[in-house]
Order: structure tokens, then C-alpha cells, then sequence
């Protein structure tokens, strides 16, 4: 049996290079063109061929315009009878023909009269090719796509159409494309035999071929099966990349954390219900990574209301068990300021020590809590980004639990494990916005998944109404009546202050009108204020000194007041719906029967009323996650430029959703096998994350 090849790839592979030239080496990009390329994120031969037709032109090449069906794009042979230039200023140029049967007028506005007089000389016989219609009982064709002299080749029965940006037109975008392809070299396969022959996708080069020249609508398709081969590869690449980064992660060694369950047990017989049966698998899949001596890198997601802060809590008492402490870590203040109320009693109930650390503390209070952190009297951790800061040092850190990671760069994630003094501590990261399997494993294909499916006992259904704002007088009224009887209600605004830019309502301006109406009972927060006074406000609401509170989306996740039972919320169609549903989460979290109204401005466009239906027929935030993904796309729903999610050029995470499971499976498995992708298949891999530009993965791979 012959020796695998255990030479490493030390830079990108020579057959590569071609394909990573500059865009303007492709013959008919000049500097014009390769400006108007790089706004479309194109700037070499290699983003070209990734770049497919977005759709297709049917071309029909007939004898004469009688055999037509006007309006229809056809390709047809005539002889140029006589030019009538323009009789007044913006009136079009015409170029008279005849097919032998019948005349075609070909019309060009704006033309210049010696370029048409070289292209349609008169007496000549041209191919042309376009849009054929009737005007006044005459056949013309407005700007012919084409226009050819006998003996060149005929436009294709079907012709690719490709995205454009100004500067560029079709006629470039195929023959750049076109030349780029020549570039594609001959590649060893990297896709598994089985997976190839079972699904009966053609190889690389023929697949990007077929791709740039389809021949029927269907081809067009993201399920056509070149498509689904070049969208595999580079789901396969990511996950590849992603499961390489995994692998990294977990072979560091870390400090097994095996706990006795004592603080576990005190916290449990504390609560007024058992935990869901979701809660118990997680907490012991958990428990289960971090008694093993490699690094768990865990994703925790759960719906609004599944009990995440549980679960966080029953992980972190694992690591003080174990001797050591934990960290919780909360994107904003108030959040941060709510886990330390919800985790308290918590920890009361344990017997341990809980405190919180965020940019406000300063002075005394904040040099004596860094202090006893790191000398080991404090268990448990809460803070925002200023945990980050190197003077913060624990004395032995297990655990770090991230509560909304998408909020979170991957950079500050591992500079937060790097706070491990001994080893790097374990990670459990949270997420309350449920994310479809497919984007969850796009986003977070790194780590292992426990989902919270379950909503604990006692948490009730919320009624959720839609009304147009010319009801506001009437909803002021109901909200009235209801905090008489002792409710609290949440009034949610899109802005914080008036915009002439926008109609869209302002806190501040809503703040003011039920101030007026309601008087002391009224409290506003939004994220511009002093955190001071925001907390104050918060204080007020959830004592229940006030009754309503005025808000900005700052409440939308982790605000938990379970007096509160209404949630209105304003210009509810200019939300997105998962934002609508955290936003809902609010309430339902007590014994009083809860209410969420959508208070929209008439008419709602298609979308909107899709959104606000959506939201009023189901609570599944699983269900309205799809539809947001349906709706909005893989990029919008996460927010790339926070999440990360990788920009796919072909791949498309709605309509191909199933491809990243099989990719997620087929990199972890193949890793398993060839762990230093030394065989054949291995080095291919190598190749296609050269041309997949992951060089994050090619690091890793030298690293390993």
C-alpha cells in the first residue's frame, strides 16, 4: 500500500493561481468594468464563476416576424432597407428591415448615427436578436440584445441573465464569466464517492459549466443539480472550517468539573415546580462535557420562556462544586442587572456568592469585587463586556456561560475563555432566539446543541390582538382600566425621539401623552439614557411604583417582571417577527392572563400583515423563525455584520436546508478518519478551502 502524501500545503496551489489573478487580466475588463465588478464583490476570476445567472432569456430563431406571437424575444435574418434619423429632438432613430415576408423597424434611442450606420449598414444582411412588438401595426424591436453578421454564432435558445451593477451589462458579465471559466483547472474530487454517485451530481468543472449555461427555467433552480453540487461545496468548506475550529478548541485539555450535586440539589427542592424534562437533558449533557478533560463548547437554545436561566445556573453550580467559580456574561447592563435579580434567590437557596460587574461600578465597590474575585469569594460572576477588561481576574474559572452570543464577536468569545488561570474554561453559550437547524449550524456549527423544546409548568398562553393605530384612544383606555385592577403593562415604541425622516412613533412622545394621562404612574426606558436612570425606571416598574413602563426594543430580551401581563406595541409592522416575538416573551410570565397587542398603521403591505398574522396565530418561536427565514433571508435574520454567518454566494440556507446537515456530518466524520487530511480525499479537501478561501480552516489544519 502506497505512503500517504503527509506534505503540508504551504500556500495556495499553484493550478489555483489563474483563478486568483485580477478581475481586469479576463479579456474585455478594463478599469471601468473592474470598479463596477468590485461593487458586486467581484474581484478576481474565482468570484466570477461563483457568481451565477439569476435568471434566463428565451430566445426563438424564427424565419420571418409572421411565424411571431408578439410580444415575444426571437432571433431572425434581415436585410437593412434605409436609416430615418430622429425628425425632433427625443424622438428614437430608426433602422428599416425586411425578413423577405415583412418589415421590422429596429428603434434606438440616444444612439449615436455613425455607430448604427457601421453595425446596420444598408443593403446588408444582420442576425439581430430581441424584444419583437407591435406598435401602430408595425413590428419593431426596441434595442435589439444582439446584432450579428451572418456566419457568427446565434445567441443560445435560452441565455443567461446575470446580476448587474451600474456600469456593467449582460453582454460583459457573460464574456467575463465566460473567460473565467476557461481558468477552472482540472481538480482532484473532494466530495465523498457515495455522497456524489447517491445524489448523481456532476463533477466540479462540468457543474460550474452547466451552471453558467442553462438551457430551461429549471436550471435555474437552487434544487437543479449542479446548483445543490457547487452550494455543497461550499457548505462543506464552512463546516469543515467549523469542525476544524472544534476540534481545536476541544483537544486543549480542560480541567474536568465533576460536581457532588449539593448546591444542585438545594436550588431544585427550592423551586415551586420540578424542572422540564428538556431542562434535565441539558443540564446533564452538560454536566456530561464537563467532566471530561476536554473543553466542552456548548449552544444552548430555547424558546421564549423555556427556562434557560435555569439551566445556566444548575451549569454554573457544577463548576463551584467542583471548587471553582463561573462566569455569566450579558451583552447589555439591564440584562445583566436581570440575571443577578433572577439568579439571587438562586444562589441564596445554594448558599453561595453571586455579585455583578459592569462599566457603572467604580471606585470602592468595583476594587473590592475584583478583589475577592480573584482570591476565590466570589462563585458566580454576572457582567457585560467589561468582564473582558485584563485586570479582571478569577481565581479558578470553570465555566463561562454567554447569555445572547449573536450579540458577541467569536474574538471576544475566546478572549473570554482565555480567563481560565489553570486551563480554559469550559463554554456554554445561550441564545432566546430560536434559529432554524439549517442557520443553526451555519452559526454555530462549532458547538454542540442542547435545545430547551419544553415551556415549564405555570407559563400561560398570551392573547394576541392586531389593531389599527385610529383605535390608539380606545387602547389608552383598556390599558387604563387594566392597571386600575392592578395590571402592568409594557408600551413598546420603535424610536427613541421624533425623526422628520420617519413617521414611526417615539418613546419620548408616547411617554409624554400617558404621562399627561396617567401621571406618576408612567416610567420610560430606552438605551440613550443615563444607565442610572434607566435603572431607576426599571426599579420603579418592577416594585410596581409604576405601572407603565414606555420602552424601546431595550427590553426585548431577559426583562423579566411577572406582574406584568400587557404588551402593546406600536408600528408593530416595522418590527421583524422574532423581534416581535421576544418582545411578546415579556409577558405571560405570572399568574395574570396576558395580552399582546399589535397596534399597526393602515394599509400593511404584503409582509407586514404576513409578519403580524404570523405572530397572531402561534407562539411556537421554532415555527415563526422559519417563516422568518422564509421571508427575510439567511443574512437579515441573524444580522451578518454582528453574527458572523458566512456570506454564501451560491448556497441558499432556505431552499437548500437540508445540504448543511449532510455537510455538518460528512466534516466530522471525515476529520475522524483522516484527522491530518493526508489521504487523497484529504488533500483535495485542502485544495477546495484554498478555493473557498478558508484560511482560517488552513491555519487550523497547520496548527494540527
Amino acid at each position: 500500500m502506497a505512503e500517504p502524501d503527509r506534505t503540508a500545503v504551504k500556500g495556495r496551489p499553484p493550478a489555483l493561481f489563474p483563478l486568483f489573478a485580477e478581475v481586469e487580466t479576463l479579456p474585455g475588463i478594463g478599469p471601468k468594468a473592474a470598479d463596477a465588478l468590485e461593487t458586486m464583490g467581484i474581484t478576481r476570476p474565482r468570484d466570477l464563476i461563483y457568481t451565477l445567472p439569476t435568471g434566463g432569456v428565451a430566445r426563438r430563431a424564427v424565419e420571418s416576424v409572421r411565424d411571431l406571437r408578439p410580444p415575444e424575444i426571437a432571433t431572425l435574418t434581415v436585410t437593412v432597407l434605409r436609416h430615418a434619423a430622429p425628425s425632433a429632438r427625443g424622438r428614437p432613430y430608426r433602422v428599416i428591415c425586411s425578413d423577405g415576408q415583412t418589415d421590422l423597424v429596429l428603434v434606438f434611442f440616444h444612439a449615436r448615427r455613425d455607430w448604427l450606420e457601421k453595425e446596420l449598414p444598408v443593403g446588408q444582411r444582420r442576425i439581430v436578436s430581441g424584444k419583437v412588438e407591435l406598435f401602430d401595426g408595425v413590428a419593431q424591436m426596441v434595442h435589439p440584445d444582439h446584432i450579428l453578421s451572418e456566419g457568427e454564432a446565434l445567441p443560445a435558445d435560452y441565455e443567461p441573465v446575470y446580476p448587474l451593477s451600474a456600469g456593467l451589462t449582460q453582454k460583459q458579465m457573460a464574456r467575463g464569466a465566460e473567460a473565467a471559466l476557461t481558468r477552472a483547472p482540472a481538480l482532484a474530487e473532494w466530495i465523498d464517492p457515495a455522497l456524489l454517485g447517491r445524489e448523481g451530481w456532476p463533477g466540479w468543472r462540468e457543474a460550474l459549466a452547466q451552471a453558467h449555461a442553462p438551457q430551461a427555467p429549471a436550471d435555474l433552480a437552487a434544487t437543479s443539480k449542479p446548483r445543490m453540487r457547487l452550494a455543497y461545496d461550499e457548505l462543506f468548506a464552512h463546516q469543515l472550517t467549523l469542525a476544524l475550529a472544534r476540534r481545536q478548541h476541544r483537544r486543549g485539555k480542560g480541567r474536568p468539573s465533576r460536581g457532588d450535586g449539593h448546591l444542585r440539589q438545594r436550588v431544585l427542592a427550592s423551586l415551586p415546580w420540578p424542572p422540564t424534562g428538556a431542562q434535565t437533558r441539558a443540564v446533564a449533557e452538560i454536566a456530561q462535557d464537563m467532566e471530561s478533560d476536554l473543553r466542552m463548547n456548548r449552544l444552548l437554545q430555547g424558546d421564549v420562556g423555556a427556562g434557560k436561566t435555569l439551566v445556566a445556573m444548575l451549569s454554573l453550580l457544577i463548576a463551584v462544586e467542583a471548587g471553582g467559580q463561573g462566569v455569566l456574561m450579558a451583552p447589555t447592563e439591564i440584562l445583566a442587572r436581570q440575571h443577578l435579580r433572577a439568579l439571587m434567590p438562586l444562589a441564596q437557596a445554594a448558599g453561595i456568592r453571586i455579585e455583578a460587574l459592569t462599566g457603572r461600578d467604580k471606585g470602592d465597590t468595583r476594587a473590592n469585587i475584583l478583589t475577592d474575585l480573584a482570591e476565590g469569594r466570589i462563585d458566580i460572576l454576572v457582567g457585560t463586556h467589561a468582564v473582558f477588561q485584563d485586570e479582571v481576574r478569577f481565581h479558578d474559572l470553570r465555566l463561562a456561560v454567554i447569555d445572547e452570543q449573536h450579540r458577541f464577536g467569536v474574538a471576544q468569545r475566546v478572549k473570554l475563555a482565555a480567563k481560565g488561570e489553570a486551563a480554559p474554561p469550559d463554554v456554554l453559550v445561550m441564545t432566546a432566539t430560536p434559529i432554524p437547524r439549517s442557520l443553526a449550524l451555519s452559526q454555530y456549527g462549532d458547538l454542540d446543541l442542547s435545545v430547551l423544546d419544553e415551556k415549564p409548568p405555570g407559563r400561560k398562553p398570551i392573547t394576541t390582538i392586531m389593531l389599527d393605530d385610529r383605535r390608539l384612544e380606545e387602547i389608552v383606555d383598556r390599558v387604563g382600566k387594566a392597571i386600575q385592577g392592578g395590571a402592568r403593562a409594557y408600551w413598546v415604541c420603535p424610536l427613541v425621539e421624533e425623526s422628520e425622516l420617519s413617521d414611526l412613533t417615539a418613546a419620548e412622545a408616547r411617554f409624554s401623552a400617558l404621562r399627561a394621562r396617567f401621571g406618576d404612574a408612567v416610567r420610560m426606558v430606552h438605551g440613550q439614557m443615563p444607565p442610572e436612570e434607566r435603572d431607576a425606571a426599571m426599579a420603579d416598574f418592577i416594585a410596581g411604583r409604576a405601572q407603565i413602563l414606555v420602552a424601546t426594543t431595550v427590553i426585548e430580551v431577559g426583562v423579566d417582571v411577572p406582574e406584568a401581563s400587557i404588551m402593546v406595541i406600536e408600528r408593530a409592522e416595522s418590527f421583524g417577527l422574532a423581534q416581535l416575538h421576544q418582545l411578546r416573551g415579556r409577558v405571560g410570565r405570572g399568574q395574570a392572563v396576558s395580552s399582546c397587542v399589535l397596534m399597526y398603521h393602515a394599509p400593511l403591505t404584503e409582509n407586514g400583515a404576513r409578519r403580524l398574522h404570523t405572530l397572531r396565530e402561534t407562539e411556537d418561536g421554532f415555527r415563526i423563525a422559519e417563516v422568518d427565514l422564509e421571508m427575510r433571508g439567511a443574512g437579515d435574520l441573524i444580522g451578518t455584520a454582528q453574527s458572523g454567518l458566512p456570506r454564501f454566494r451560491i448556497a441558499d440556507l432556505e431552499r437548500q436546508a437540508g445540504l448543511m446537515q449532510v455537510a455538518q456530518a460528512d466534516a466530522r466524520t471525515f476529520l475522524e478518519r483522516d484527522p491530518e487530511m493526508i489521504s487523497k480525499r484529504g488533500r483535495a479537501i485542502r485544495v477546495l478551502l484554498w478555493l473557498m478561501e478558508q484560511d482560517q480552516a488552513i491555519r487550523l489544519i497547520k496548527t494540527g
